[in-house]
């Protein structure tokens, strides 16, 4: 099972925010690459951010981003005791 190229770009736009601080959120403009355009929106239809083109986690996207960062820095971690 691979990892569909929308879902790695959703992941990565959710590492964007800074999950220590619930309160700083982002602007997404639309000189952006469409890509990161696109996935700010479908995050937005899931419910995930407050606004189309960023805006600010909600309590779902909260959980979310944390997720991301979690699994990303458990994989980061493996990797540097593997070398």
């Amino acid at each position: 099972m691979g990892l569909d190229p929308q879902l790695l770009q959703e992941i990565e736009f959710l590492l964007l925010f800074d999950v220590r601080n619930p309160m700083e959120g982002l602007k997404v403009h639309h000189e952006a690459e469409p890509g990161r355009i696109a996935a700010a929106r479908r995050l937005h239809e899931l419910g995930i951010t407050t606004l189309s083109d960023g805006g600010y986690l909600t309590e779902r996207g909260q959980e979310a981003a944390e997720l991301a960062a979690n699994l990303v820095g458990i994989l980061r971690a493996d990797v540097a005791v593997a070398n």
